[in-house]
């Protein structure tokens, strides 16, 4: 933790503060074949030769959806008051269309139930990255039909919860699924088309909005709807013009690809100047702008790690330190004239620098960008190569000294004015890291994968004592 954000005093977080974990249906549930489900963008791309660590996948991962209980049972335990979980659209809408599975949609109801029996506000993220095969099969994000087959979806799911779930939350992190899936191909579907991906981002951006209006029109008017963002903090190397205009350019891929027509109704000009090679963007059809610019509830923010870039030199050469995966396709297109850095300081095991004021940075911009506009960090954490010691037990002081210096930048956040109403760690539980297989551990609780057994980690007592307390323990605290 940065010695500047060492309390001196307790640090004491709003009464109503939301003390949240994290997660996502293919990484956490398994099940893949059973009542109804059918196949996922993510079961075709782990089950294809070289896509993922060790070939891994998800047909079990964590077995969630058989151990529902057990885990919710857990978070109680722990002294969590929300838990963010995503739906699986091909568990409730098999082929992305159509009538749903009521046998899909009995899982998260009963999940919903023993959440609230626990006294534990769910969060619904709807899209989590695992479209329907049969919708990439039509086209996926790029095709256009697939925004409104999104808010078909959306309204299912949001008349068969809106009841009970006031929180929702329509995509993840819509850059991962935009540019990670269909311009650098380390993601599913694993596509590798420039143009495409920006196709794929606008039709993400309008599923948004369409989604928005849709949950809206089948749930009480109390409930809140948002969603996730994983903007990028990005630094110029130096002050130099050519480096503060390749920051420019990587800010609008990474954020104003997203939040300019969200918040603000309209593309940055800059972004359709630097991909004009690529798209002249004629698929932003007349009136779009207008369907994705749905007034927001609140913002979830993801963060984990700062970027820092500079114009391209000559001399560079190796891989992308954009700790995004390794292609030889680059996720950014039209931005071939910009060099990513490896930022100093301590990493964790994704390679990721720690720098808690990257986070405040960022809860600071969208504070001035949608102002009055609440704010939930809905994804933070670290992956550490954790291990049971001979008692069995699994200490992580790496994390809770990850999670204290985050956790202390909200907080100051909150102090500079910032309206941040909740933090969701990420991860509840040790699952499937997308192509890195179950190589990477970010969660709290400690899955051994061959018996499936949980033992929470030291940050998962650090964590539950931060939010029985409204206050951040000290490390030493945790045994």
């Amino acid at each position: 933790m940065l010695e500047s954000e060492t309390p001196a005093t307790p640090v004491t977080f709003p009464p109503a503060f939301l003390w949240g974990a994290a997660t996502s249906a293919y990484q956490i549930e398994g099940a893949v074949r059973e009542d109804g489900r059918t196949p996922s963008i993510w079961d075709t791309f782990s089950h294809t030769p070289g896509k993922t660590a060790g070939g891994d996948h998800g047909d079990i991962a964590v077995d969630h959806y058989h151990r529902y209980r057990d885990d919710v049972a857990l978070m109680a335990d722990l002294g969590l008051t929300a838990y963010r979980f995503s739906i699986s659209w091909s568990r409730v809408q098999p082929t992305g269309r159509g009538p749903a599975v009521q046998r899909g949609l009995d899982f998260y109801r009963r999940l919903v139930d023993e959440l609230l029996a626990h006294g534990i506000k769910p969060a619904v993220t709807l899209y989590h990255w695992d479209l329907p095969q049969e919708l990439e099969d039509a086209g996926g994000w790029p095709e256009r039909d697939t925004a409104y087959r999104f808010a078909e979806y959306a309204q299912i799911v949001g008349e068969a919860l809106g009841d009970r779930v006031e929180q929702w939350i329509t995509l993840n992190e819509p850059w991962c699924a935009a540019f990670l899936g269909y311009a650098s191909g380390v993601h599913a579907p694993g596509r590798t088309d420039p143009a495409a991906s920006l196709k794929a981002a606008h039709t993400l951006n309008l599923a948004h909005g369409l989604g928005t209006s849709a949950l809206r029109a089948s749930m009480p008017a109390r409930n809140s709807v948002a969603l996730s963002l994983n903007s990028s903090v990005v630094r110029p190397f130096s002050q130099d013009a050519a480096d503060l205009a390749a920051a420019q350019k990587i800010d609008d891929l990474a954020n104003g690809v997203f939040h300019g027509p969200i918040l603000h109704g309209a593309y940055p000009q800059t972004l359709f100047t630097a991909t004009e090679l690529i798209t002249d963007w004629s698929f932003v059809e007349d009136g779009d702008l207008a369907l994705i610019n749905q007034p927001l509830d609140a913002l979830g923010l993801n963060y984990y790690t700062p970027a820092l870039v500079s114009s391209a030199d000559a001399e560079t050469s190796g891989p992308r330190a954009d700790g995004h995966g390794s292609s030889a396709h680059s996720p950014w297109p039209g931005a071939d004239d910009v060099t990513f850095h490896q930022t100093p300081g301590e990493r964790t095991e994704m390679g990721w620098t720690i720098d808690p004021t990257g986070l405040h940075d960022l809860i600071m911009r969208y504070t001035r960008e949608a102002p009055g506009l609440p704010l939930y960090i809905t994804e933070n954490g670290a992956a550490y190569d954790d291990k049971p010691d001979p008692d069995g037990r699994v200490h992580d002081p790496e994390r809770v000294a990850y999670l204290q210096g985050h956790l202390a930048a909200v907080r100051r956040a909150i102090a500079d004015g910032a309206d941040v109403r909740g933090y969701y760690l990420w991860s509840l539980l040790d699952n499937f890291e997308w192509a890195y297989g179950y190589e990477k551990r970010f969660g709290a609780v400690y899955v051994d994968y061959a018996t499936l057994e949980r033992t929470p980690k030291s940050s998962a007592l650090w964590y539950g004592q931060a939010a029985r307390t409204g206050t951040l323990p000290e490390v030493r605290s945790i045994q």
